[in-house]
């Protein structure tokens, strides 16, 4: 399996939570939109300080910047 840098990490873990909240709308309820907003606010909200929630856990990991 590929070894991610941290970035591609947090984009790839990104995904995956926009992909499982389409499918928690999808298949459970309309509700589970909320989670998708909270995604949506926490990726803008690191962008702007800086502050990565999921960042800092890969990197306690042992994942690497380039």
């Amino acid at each position: 399996m590929k070894q991610f840098k941290i970035e591609e990490a947090v984009r790839f873990f990104a995904g995956c939570m926009v992909l499982i909240s389409a499918a928690l709308v999808f298949f459970v309820s309309k509700w589970w939109l909320l989670f998708t907003v909270f995604i949506g606010v926490n990726l803008i909200q690191s962008s702007i300080t800086g502050l990565c929630l999921p960042e800092i856990v890969f990197k306690k990991m042992g994942l690497k910047y380039k």
